[in-house]
């Protein structure tokens, strides 16, 4: 049996918790680097980072950082350094030392290749780019048209070798730099406003865009959770998503360290592996996002799937229909459901446990936090405004755009921005209640119940979620649109039954013959997996509005029935990534959950 969730004393311990680890920010003023260290001192040689080969201690995490920073001596504080690696103890050690020195890092996904990492390096501008020998060629393709070429650092000697500009071994450039605690000279002040971290987010429309994260936002997101969580050395988070996201690299990570525990370094998600991980390494946390609790609830039953200790599963995205199999078949005590983005200027956090709300803001937060729903208007896709050109409140249960608003103190809902400011801007609603307000664009389509607790409807835009990430119908496009014999590319989300966020599926207009095996080979190149259409409809040729614009509405509409469209459908097989015919069998397949997608 677990134990009662919708508990009201726990939430209102969990705020209070929050409030006070947040109130330390302004007495410390260091970065989460020089706090760490100091937990060092405390905690010594008790295990900080644990990976399946090897762990690190709090010395070791706090020393290596040290050679990281010593390694950015020669650069001025503000300038960028991009990290490129895949989940490993290593890659904390990077930005937490390179942050320390005042460099901002650019936490560059492992999956982009092509023009996706291109532009991302762009967007920022590094002077030096670190990664591993997996993804070396990847950057090493496309540095040569940069301008100017960023130096790259290989975790591996084998990378050195070549002539002029070629990539460095990272190691030897470490081992010759002293891990002894710093030298006064050798520290840097650092404002808690300077960006520390680059985290990249689709958001609504186009290519990836850089969301500026400040150290100040870094110690937020890490005192919150830790607050939260009410973390100590005793606990140990398991931690199998992402390191180059906020939530996997940040919020998982700081607020376990913070409260002196560990952190178990997954490299990937695994259903088979999860619960022997679990429980041989005694994790009381886990970080999810949704779809890894789905994957969970649809496995088969594990020998140990009740044997662990898990006292909190924390994260994002737990659908109604998934949370209560979830927490009774695993007798999982607390699940912490919140809402958050990268760039946001508030979040929401469910320290309740009401199924499927996304969390609610108490009232003795609310006068801090001023977040509103707004009448939406789907046609312009902007915001309704009344007669005196200002925006409507939501009613209860109806349906709106989230906003956050922009606080005149430049930290009360302070919206950081991205690189780009002109994106920045895009973000902001003006004169939204009163002349001269400022209110943060979320993209997020939500409803607020009587209770007050927010439940997500769906994003506004070009924009959808699958696999835990967002995927840009604009970006997936235009990437098709330049294979061999494709004449014209729609992207867009469908709805797929037992599956959360939307399936990718692409309407294409193609010349004939059409080689399908060539064009999943070019796409496989170009997009990385989450991004790659489940779906495909071949069409004589794509119905467009009035001012030339595709009908993606209706045709993510009609679905991928093959019963209702005439036009051949495809649909990607999981196991070998080949599109096979979407037969009324497999389209049963499909509906049913019997076939992986």
């Amino acid at each position: 049996m677990t134990a009662p969730q919708n508990d009201g004393k726990f939430a209102r311990r969990a705020w209070l918790r929050a409030l006070e680890r947040t109130a330390s920010i302004e007495r410390d003023a260091v970065p989460l680097a020089m706090l760490i260290e100091r937990i060092a001192q405390e905690r010594g040689e008790a295990p900080a980072l644990l990976t399946r080969t090897g762990a690190l201690s709090f010395n070791a995490l706090a020393a290596r950082a040290r050679r990281y920073t010593r390694f950015a001596q020669g650069l001025a504080p503000g300038e960028t350094v991009a990290l490129m690696m895949g989940n490993c103890a290593e890659y904390l050690c990077v930005w937490l030392g390179l942050s320390r020195a005042g460099i901002t890092v650019a936490l560059i996904n492992p999956r982009l290749e092509g023009g996706a990492l291109r532009h991302s390096l762009e967007l920022v501008h590094p002077r030096r780019i670190l990664c591993d020998a997996e993804h070396a060629p990847a950057l090493e393709a496309v540095r040569s048209s940069m301008a100017p070429p960023a130096e790259l650092y290989v975790s591996a000697a084998a990378r050195t070798a070549g002539g002029q500009g070629a990539a460095r071994s990272l190691e030897s450039e470490l081992e010759r730099l002293s891990d002894e605690p710093l030298a006064r000279s050798e520290e840097r002040t650092i404002p808690l406003e300077a960006t520390a971290l680059y985290i990249y987010t689709s958001g609504t429309t186009g290519l990836p865009k850089a969301a500026r994260v400040s150290h100040l936002r870094v110690l937020q997101w890490s005192h919150w959770f830790a607050g939260l969580l009410d973390t100590g050395p005793g606990d140990r988070m398991y931690d199998c998503l992402p390191l180059y996201h906020s939530v996997g690299g940040v919020v998982a990570t700081g607020a376990t360290l913070l409260g002196g525990g560990a952190v178990v370094l997954s490299e990937r998600f695994s259903v088979s592996e999860f619960w022997a991980d679990v429980v041989r390494e005694r994790c009381t946390l886990f970080q999810y996002i949704g779809e890894l609790c789905r994957y969970l609830v649809n496995a088969p039953p594990h020998p140990l799937e009740r044997a662990h200790g898990l006292r909190i599963a924390c994260g994002n995205g737990l659908r109604a229909d998934v949370w209560q199999r979830f927490q009774e078949r695993f007798a999982i005590p607390r699940i912490l459901e919140y809402y958050a983005s990268t760039e946001g200027n508030f979040s929401l956090y469910n320290c309740e446990g009401e199924p499927g709300a996304l969390g609610r803001i108490p009232p003795f937060l609310a006068p801090r936090v001023p977040v509103e729903l707004v009448r939406f208007d789907a046609e312009r896709g902007l915001p309704r405004r009344n007669a005196d050109g200002f925006c409507e409140r939501c009613e209860t249960d109806e349906v709106g755009e989230a906003l956050g608003q922009i606080g005149p103190d430049g930290r009360a809902g302070r919206f950081e921005g991205y690189a780009d400011p002109q994106a920045s801007d895009l973000k902001v609603l003006r004169n939204v209640f009163a002349t001269g307000d400022r209110w943060f664009r979320t993209g997020d389509l939500m409803r607020r119940d009587a209770r007050g607790f927010f439940y997500f409807v769906d994003r506004i835009g070009d924009t959808f979620r699958w696999k835990g990430e967002n995927v840009s119908t604009v970006e997936v496009a235009e990437a098709l649109a330049a294979l061999s014999g494709v004449r014209e590319a729609v992207v867009y989300g469908v709805a797929v039954p037992a599956t959360d966020g939307r399936a990718g599926m692409a309407a294409l207009v193609v010349t004939e013959p059409f080689d399908l095996e060539q064009f999943r080979r070019e796409m496989a190149a170009r997009l990385p997996p989450y991004a790659r259409p489940v779906f495909l409809r071949l069409q004589s040729h794509i119905a467009a509005t009035g001012t030339f614009k595709p009908r993606a509405q209706e045709l993510a509409q009609a679905g991928f029935d093959p019963q209702r469209i005439s036009d051949p459908l495809y649909v990607q097989e999981a196991q070998t990534g080949a599109y096979v015919p979407l037969d009324a069998a497999r389209h049963a397949q499909i509906i049913a959950g019997t076939m992986r997608l």
